[in-house]
């Protein structure tokens, strides 16, 4: 930790010397830091078009080459951004699904987006918002298939354990998952019904759903291609 000394004079009568006051200079990983919590918070609010280096510095009280020295410019900080937010997101889901039943780990991997969009509303305004740079963790999109790769596995043991092709559980796996992110998206707005509600609702659909899955679906109507 390094100090700097500042002068108060607000409190010293103009006969006497100024105060000194001792404040605290951050350490570069400290300003590292401070830089991407003011980064993210304003990608949040405006997006990576509406945010200028120019305010990120202000924010923390630095010049501009310091957001240069730290990250190379304005997409080097978004880009960390949104890889840290992946990353959170895939570990809270990871981390959830302990269950041994198809149920529970439907409901723990419910609730583990919910969690996350509940616990870190910025991270997910900004993970939802179309890229304007490449991440080296992929897109929102590609998080998505990430987590339904784990829900795969989970089909396609229940899938052969029913007598269906387990050939078809990433289909399912994709269908599920993303009803679950885009059912989060509309949640982060209107935040009603309430989280354990919400993750109840969606595994009912998912599991009443597969409960009466047909193991050879048809199309009832004209179109059949």
């Amino acid at each position: 930790m390094m100090d700097a000394v500042a002068t108060d004079s607000s409190s010293t009568p103009s006969n006497e010397k100024p105060r000194r006051v001792r404040r605290t200079r951050m350490t570069g990983a400290e300003r590292r830091q401070q830089l991407l919590e003011i980064g993210r918070t304003l990608f949040a609010a405006k997006g990576f078009e509406g945010t200028s280096v120019e305010e990120i510095a202000a924010k923390a009280g630095v010049s501009k080459p310091v957001v240069y020295e730290h990250f190379g410019g304005k997409e080097g900080l978004y880009a960390v951004v949104v890889d840290r937010e992946m990353r959170r997101l895939l570990d809270m889901v990871t981390s959830s699904l302990t269950a041994g039943h198809p149920r529970e780990l439907c409901e723990q991997a419910a609730f583990a987006l919910l969690d996350y969009i509940e616990e870190y509303t910025d991270g997910f305004r900004i993970l939802v918002r179309d890229s304007p740079i490449p991440q080296s963790t992929g897109s929102f999109a590609s998080l998505i298939s990430d987590i339904a790769t784990q829900v795969e596995d989970i089909l396609g043991r229940e899938f052969k354990s029913r007598g269906f092709d387990p050939k078809l559980a990433p289909l399912y796996a994709q269908a599920l998952v993303g009803m679950v992110a885009l059912t989060g998206q509309w949640w982060l707005d209107v935040r009603r019904p309430k989280k354990a509600e919400v993750a109840a609702h969606l595994v009912n659909l998912a599991w009443h759903g597969l409960d009466g899955l047909e193991a050879k679906p048809h199309l009832i109507g004209r179109r059949k291609s």
